[in-house]
């Protein structure tokens, strides 16, 4: 009888406490998913893939890409908040996110909110572009062109309320010009339209025109970000041009819905900043000009939260708002 007794307070202890163990103790047990808010090919796209398998390999699970379009990648956003929290469903996040923050008025999930940051993977810088014809070969230049002739020359962007529109509006802001917008449905026919001359500028990120520009087709007057491209040695950063504002590249990270038990969010954490620190990733990202960054969730969400109030402050005073 005591015998009894004893193994059945033995097994209560251990049933106790497998029950104050944390679920999340084996994770990941099943394939996790990366869910991108881009098209096959972009460069949103393209960091997902590079880092998917390697990734997999790291924690012994599939990690498989998901391409969810539309609404700038809030479709994608919104999809990964109202999924469980449990490490297993994730967002390949972007600038694009805390713009549509402010910009949208429909949205039914808060980005700032509903979802929590994992670590900001890498940087790809932005361009302020010209056709090659163009007679500014510099910011300077531009900007007193545009102080003399207010609301003449036209820059184009991706679409109401993008980011390439809102670094347009940051540039007006910062600069004291007025250009003039002109929105695209996405970003292929306003770089044609740069390339022809129909429009005298526009914003973009530097990987879908860094051959044209080599080609001797677009010419690049300022990148943004905090240093220059080791591809465009010779293209001065806007903060060298006295611009200010215009620290902040086109980034990419990963977050996970609000509630994901942070021992899950730190074992992701840690084992891409690994992987990012690894020459092969590097090298891979590098020979598309994106430049890996690997910051941790704390000081992601530090820098997330500084341009969440700076592009709240220029789509409320250039009074933005997405188609």
């Amino acid at each position: 009888m005591k015998k009894r007794i004893a193994c059945a307070v033995l097994l209560g202890a251990v049933l106790g406490l497998a029950a104050l163990a944390p679920v999340h103790a084996a994770y990941p047990d099943k394939p996790i998913r990366i869910v991108v808010g881009f098209p096959p090919g972009s460069t949103g796209d393209f960091i997902a893939r590079a880092l998917a398998p390697r990734l997999g390999e790291s924690l012994g699970q599939a990690v498989i890409v998901e391409n969810r379009t539309g609404a700038g990648s809030s479709i994608a956003a919104e999809s990964v908040a109202r999924s469980p929290a449990d490490g297993y469903t994730l967002l390949l996040s972007t600038t694009a996110n805390v713009i549509n923050q402010n910009v949208s008025s429909n949205l039914k999930f808060d980005f700032m909110r509903d979802l929590v940051p994992v670590i900001l993977i890498a940087e790809n810088p932005v361009l302020l572009i010209a056709p090659a014809a163009s007679p500014y070969n510099n910011v300077a230049a531009l900007v007193a062109a545009a102080k003399a002739a207010p609301g003449k020359l036209t820059y184009a962007s991706s679409g109401n309320g993008t980011f390439t529109h809102l670094y347009g509006e940051l540039f007006n802001q910062s600069a004291g010009i007025k250009l003039n917008h002109v929105p695209y449905r996405g970003s292929t026919q306003a770089i044609t339209d740069v390339l022809s001359g129909q429009v005298e500028l526009s914003f973009t990120p530097a990987t879908p025109v860094l051959g044209q520009i080599a080609g001797g087709r677009l010419k690049a007057l300022a990148v943004i970000g905090k240093k220059r491209m080791a591809a465009l040695p010779d293209v001065p950063t806007f903060s060298e041009a006295k611009i200010p504002g215009f620290d902040l590249a086109l980034w990419f990270g990963l977050h996970a819905p609000a509630g994901t038990p942070p021992a899950v969010i730190d074992k992701l954490s840690s084992q891409l900043a690994r992987l990012l620190k690894s020459a092969d990733v590097k090298g891979v990202l590098a020979a598309q000009s994106i430049d890996v960054v690997g910051d941790a969730p704390a000081k992601f969400a530090e820098q997330i939260n500084r341009e969440n109030a700076q592009w709240a402050r220029i789509a409320k005073t250039a009074d933005i708002k997405a188609d």
